[in-house]
This record gives C-alpha cells, sequence and structure tokens, in this order.
C-alpha cells in the first residue's frame, strides 16, 4: 500500500498536495474546540482586532500608503533610486538615506510595506530597502519620546541608539549575505531604463512626494501628553487640508489636472465631512478614491492608479489575515487570545535570556499599532516584566508582526523574510539581555 501510495504522489504530485491541504483543513475544522470558552472568546477578539483595525487604520494609513507606493512606481526615476539606494550605490550613503527615510514616515510596521515594496520594485537595493523597512515602524521620534516619558529616560535612549543601530546593521547584514544575488539584480535593473515622458523636475517631484507623505504623517498624528503634540493633534485636520489643498495646487499647475475635476472632488469631501462630522475617515476615502479614478481618467496618469491597485491586491488581504490570527492567538491589549496573557506575564518576568528571547518572539508576532506598544509594555513591566525582555519587545514588537511578515514574504520571498525576521529577533534578544542584565540599575 505504501508504494503504491509513493507511486500515486510520484505521478500526480499536484493533486497530492492538494489531497493533502483538503485533508489537513477538514481535520482542522473537525477538531475545533468550537464551544469552549476559550476558543470562542479568541475568535471573538480576532474579529474584534480585525474590526478596529478596518477603522482605524485601512484608511487613514494604508489607502494614502498604496497611493505613494504607486507614485513612486511611476514617477520616481529609476535612475534616481538606482544611484542613491540601488546594489551598486555607496553602502554608507544607501543605508543613510534609507534609514533618514523611514524615521520621516513615523508610520507602523504594516503601513510601511507598500512604501517598501515600491522603493525595492523600482531598484532599491535589498540592504538599503531592508533599513528603510525596519526605520520606518522603529526609529519613530514621536514613540521613542514618548517611551522616554513613560517608562524613563534610560529605557527611552537605549530604543533609540538601538533602532537606529539596527536599521543600518541588518540592512548591511542583508546585503552581505545576498551580495551576490543583488550584484545579478544590479544588472539586470540597470538595463534599458531612461528618461520617460512621465517623470517631471527634481523640485517637483520632491514636493510631490513630501506633500502626500506629510498628509499621511499628520492624518496619523496621535496624542501624547505633551503641549507640542497636542497642539499639533487638535489641529491635525486643518493642516492635513491645507497640504491637501496644496497637492490639489501642484496637480493643476505641474501635472496638468483639471482644476474643474479636483473642485468637484474637493466639494464632495466636503459634503462628506458636513454628512458625517465624527467619521473624517470617510471624507479622506473620498478624497483618495476621487483623485485614483481621476488619474485612471488620465492616460498620462492612469498607470499610477493601475500600480496602487496592484499593492492593494497583494498586501491589503494578507494583513486582514495577519490581523486576524494575531488576535485569535494573542487577544488586544486586556484581552486575552487561545494564550493567555498571564502566561506571558510569568514567561518575561526576569531579564534570564529566556524571557527575553520570548519577548522578542512574542514581539515580532504581535500587531502595534503606532505608540500601543508603549502603555502595553508599561502594564507587563507593571506585572513584574525585567527591563530586559521589555527593550526587546520594544525593538523587535514594532518593526514586525505577524501581518507584515506575510506580505514581506511576497515582496522578497520566503527565505530573504525568515532571515530578516530572525536578524531582528537575535539583535532584540542580544541588546534586551545585555540591557537587562549588565547596564547599571537606576
Amino acid at each position: 500500500m505504501l508504494n503504491s501510495l509513493r507511486t500515486l504522489y510520484r505521478d500526480n504530485p499536484k493533486e497530492a498536495h492538494l489531497a493533502a491541504l483538503v485533508l489537513a483543513g477538514f481535520l482542522a475544522i473537525y477538531f475545533i474546540p468550537a464551544g469552549t470558552q476559550r476558543f470562542d472568546n479568541a475568535v471573538l477578539e480576532a474579529v474584534r482586532l480585525t474590526n478596529w483595525y478596518a477603522r482605524e487604520h485601512v484608511i487613514l494609513c494604508l489607502l494614502p500608503a498604496f497611493v505613494i507606493a504607486g507614485a513612486m512606481a511611476v514617477y520616481i526615476s529609476q535612475g534616481s533610486v538606482m544611484q542613491y539606494l540601488g546594489p551598486d550605490a555607496s553602502r554608507p550613503i544607501a543605508l543613510g538615506v534609507a534609514a533618514i527615510s523611514g524615521t520621516l514616515l513615523a508610520v507602523c510596521s504594516c503601513t510601511v510595506l507598500p512604501l517598501f515594496g515600491g522603493i525595492y520594485k523600482r531598484g532599491a537595493g535589498l540592504g538599503p530597502a531592508i533599513a528603510f523597512l525596519y526605520s520606518g515602524p522603529a526609529i519613530n521620534i514621536i514613540a521613542i519620546v514618548v517611551t522616554a516619558k513613560i517608562l524613563g529616560a534610560e529605557i527611552g535612549i537605549a530604543r533609540g541608539v538601538g533602532a537606529i543601530a539596527f536599521a543600518i546593521v541588518i540592512g548591511m547584514i542583508m546585503h552581505l549575505i545576498y551580495r551576490r544575488e543583488e550584484a545579478a539584480r544590479a544588472k539586470t535593473s540597470a538595463r534599458g531604463f531612461a528618461a520617460t515622458d512621465t517623470e517631471k523636475p527634481l523640485g517637483t517631484t520632491i514636493t510631490f512626494f513630501a506633500l502626500m507623505i506629510a498628509v499621511l504623517v499628520f492624518a496619523n498624528w496621535a496624542p501624547v501628553e505633551n503641549s507640542i503634540w497636542m497642539a499639533v493633534f487638535n489641529h491635525k485636520w486643518l493642516i492635513t487640508i491645507v497640504l491637501s489643498a496644496g497637492l490639489a495646487v501642484l496637480l493643476i499647475w505641474q501635472f496638468n489636472w483639471s482644476a474643474t475635476h479636483l473642485l468637484l472632488l474637493a466639494g464632495l469631501v466636503i459634503l462628506a465631512a458636513l454628512i458625517v462630522p465624527d467619521a473624517p475617515q470617510l471624507a479622506f476615502a473620498v478624497g483618495i478614491g476621487g483623485m485614483m479614478l481621476i488619474a485612471l481618467s488620465r492616460p498620462k496618469d492612469r498607470e499610477w492608479a493601475d500600480q496602487s491597485w496592484d499593492f492593494t491586491k497583494q498586501i491589503l488581504p494578507l494583513l486582514v489575515i495577519g490581523v486576524f490570527v494575531a488576535g485569535l492567538l494573542l487577544g488586544r491589549p486586556g484581552h486575552d487570545g487561545l494564550i493567555p496573557a498571564r502566561w506571558v506575564n510569568a514567561a518575561v518576568g526576569d531579564n534570564s535570556l529566556k524571557s527575553t528571547i520570548l519577548a522578542s518572539v512574542l514581539g515580532a508576532f504581535m500587531y502595534f499599532s503606532t505608540l500601543t506598544e508603549v502603555p502595553i509594555v508599561q502594564a507587563l513591566m507593571g506585572a513584574g516584566m525585567g527591563k530586559g525582555p521589555a527593550l526587546s519587545l520594544l525593538l523587535a514588537g514594532p518593526a514586525l508582526s505577524l501581518p507584515n511578515m506575510l506580505v514581506i514574504r511576497t515582496v522578497i520571498g520566503t527565505q530573504k523574510t525568515m532571515v530578516y525576521c530572525a536578524l531582528v529577533i537575535v539583535m532584540a534578544t542580544i541588546t534586551g539581555f545585555i540591557y537587562g542584565n549588565y547596564w547599571p540599575a537606576n
């Protein structure tokens, strides 16, 4: 019988794999502990987390990120990317530019993904692209300030220094590991590209992307117990409106968009804001959707909308699935999933290597939106979490998550994704262990 199965598998490997997948799916469904309190509560937490993610992050974070990524693929000169971020560019310059560019975004681990995919698709080297990927959510100036304010200046400084070093070191290691593959990719990418009709003057391009990134940043500005930050937060929609108006003027002036179409779109945005004043996400979505519809109607800009839609199709479903699974396993802050929070508290209650490793791994798989990692770590430290595991979680958590990993895999492949995640976890573990055991106590 075993010989018959081997023959069947050898003759029909695809059908055998499909049959095994169907069987595994059936057994998983058959033995699901439906009806038990823990499982039912975990499913509910997964639904709630996914619902919260859709309400708070998809419209304000991901939609503008998809639009910016699509614009990167169309309007940024491939020659410029290859010069400053390409596989053959100077390593210090490329990694420095990538790290600084990521730092300016101050976004979460999911929002940075379309932008990472955009620069990598355009020809950026693996090392600089990875430095950008890590620095976006990890070297978040606001988050580092909040960490220092809530958890103490010592751990805030340690997080800031560690994150900057991680972005450069991990990017360099990825470049060295895959340098031969990157060299071959550089030769392929460098063939035959030249200026096209869609390219704009450098000043126009910089202003165009600066305005879109500023809209992304200010629309997602989070409240912090600081007078300056709160002043910006209280006026963030006014600032966003001014920036959007500037973008519209630029599109009319330099991209030859119809002023009538943009005025009509502005009217629809205002109408949506008046009808549903408590849901600015609706007006924001109307603005982005209308802008992409106008781009679709213009032959010169149609590719912008097409590229943005390609990123959306590739990334959004994986992010939603990843957020659901993360909620199922770990729940939301203050609510248990399949893994009880008390287990986590008990496992990371000292500065041992085991606790630090566990904190790094859990942080890598959990989903943190911008700034939420600080109160979560504060609660864990209040429950007895060691300062070493706390730093490890702060260094690994914001930069990685299960949905983040699923998407990175589609951009750079399974092996590179595993190497990148392993580097983040290992470096977060080593840094946290040294900080927890050898750094002088307060």
